[in-house]
């Protein structure tokens, strides 16, 4: 495939755009190259400047379960259009949307909308704060958060230590307020909770991590921080920010059965467009401007055009019986085409997957955390992405992100993808 438009669009980009991109992982750092600029979408695929098709396993990120341009979807965001774009007020679909979120989800009873991940999770902690009177928070090596300063934060050396800044600009006080703990290691959370006892106000997670790739939560994990939280007073964070209205209607929680004192959304919930929410119980959001002191605000939040996407988004959710199993029935399927073809190679591999998440890591040991993430062949996810790009499919350009499948994609697709990977794990080593 040539990428001659998308090198030149880049090249203007780098003039105007820090490093040419809006978020890091479009400028291909981890994978090398020219990153694609994508002129169009429908269903499961994309298609480039270039004027090439890619099958699609990134999906913007998760939102688009359903697909690109999901027609649903796209005219409730052209006839809100039609009676104004934004007005820094209520309206009335605003609470159309929360009601049925609610209702939805397990455990929740009021829901705040905001304008990205990131902010919802940053309220979530600055509410969990603010109810608590505690000031620590424990948040676990591989699991991303956003950008916000509490949570750009990495382990030291020792197994258990206070946070260091992983960015400029995040300062030492922020940072000593932030404990790193290892994914699925109970054991040494509990640690953490003992050497910090009465100071810790929350333990944020992705219950299943899609920022070190896909990585599900070891049988029993979950069910233990709820129970340690339970005992010392921390209120449990669900970063369903991926996992959200993707996993099952309800998530994570209702997937596993277990549930979280506060839940931030994304992606899902706004059916594409740039949205967050956070959630709790009626009496945790109580203490939420501006009924209680935690401020939190939003001139944008609740924006029409994302409540109408999101909407549409969820009431097809709800309304579909079929749409989680056969979205898992397809994840399984391209898993088990996978194995087959790197075993017929002899490649080292691991495949980790939940629902419609799912990620190939090159290592011959399972991946259950950050550590183990790092430790697979980054050079072979490098030939495999660029391999896999060449061949029509378009997957995350870093190792360290799960794959999300659309109802799109179709069987056919799916066996596309599979010996495109054929072809590819050829050349790995």
């Amino acid at each position: 495939m040539l990428y001659q438009r998308s090198s030149e669009l880049f090249r203007q980009a780098q003039i105007v755009i820090p490093g040419g991109v809006n978020s890091p992982v479009r400028a291909f750092t981890a994978v090398g190259g020219t990153p694609i600029f994508v002129e169009s979408a429908k269903g499961a695929y994309l298609y480039d400047a270039d004027g090439n098709t890619l099958i699609d396993y990134i999906n913007s990120w998760g939102p688009m379960i359903l697909g690109h341009a999901h027609p649903p979807v796209v005219e409730a965001v052209v006839e809100k259009a039609k009676k104004g774009t934004s007005f820094g007020m209520p309206t009335a679909i605003e609470t159309e949307i929360a009601s049925l979120a609610v209702q939805m989800v397990p455990g929740i009873e009021k829901i705040r909308f905001v304008n990205s991940g990131t902010e919802a999770c940053m309220s979530a902690v600055r509410l969990a704060r603010g109810y608590t009177k505690k000031d620590k928070i424990i948040k676990f090596a591989g699991c991303y958060h956003g950008h916000s300063d509490s949570f750009l934060i990495q382990a030291g050396s020792g197994a258990v230590t206070f946070g260091t800044p992983n960015s400029p600009g995040v300062t030492k006080g922020t940072a000593k307020d932030t404990l790193l703990a290892r994914f699925n290691d109970i054991d040494q959370v509990s640690q953490l909770v003992h050497e910090n006892k009465g100071e810790i106000a929350c333990i944020i997670i992705e219950p299943v991590a899609g920022n070190m790739g896909c990585v599900p939560p070891a049988e029993g994990f979950l069910e233990a921080l709820r129970t340690l939280c339970d005992e010392n007073e921390i209120l449990l964070i669900f970063d369903e920010v991926m996992t959200g209205f993707r996993l099952a209607k309800g998530g994570v929680q209702e997937l596993y059965g277990v549930t979280a004192d506060i839940v931030t959304f994304g992606k899902v919930i706004g059916g594409g467009l740039p949205v967050g929410a956070f959630a709790a119980s009626s009496e945790i959001m109580s203490h939420l401007a501006p009924l209680g002191p935690v401020y939190q605000a939003g001139t944008l939040s609740g924006n029409p055009l994302a409540m109408a996407a999101g909407l549409a988004m969820l009431t097809e959710l709800n309304n579909n019986d079929t749409v989680f199993t056969s979205l898992a029935k397809k994840t399984e399927y391209l898993h088990q085409g996978l194995a087959k073809v790197m075993t017929k190679h002899n490649v080292a591999h691991t495949i980790n997957r939940v629902g419609s998440m799912i990620s190939i890591h090159f290592s011959e040991t399972p991946v259950t955390d950050f550590t183990s993430a790092a430790n697979a062949n980054g050079e072979n996810f490098k030939t495999f992405f660029h391999g896999m790009l060449r061949e029509g499919v378009y997957i995350a350009p870093s190792a360290f992100e799960t794959w999300f499948l659309c109802d799109a994609l179709t069987y056919e697709d799916l066996d596309s993808t599979i010996q495109a990977a054929d072809t590819v794990a050829q050349t790995l080593t």
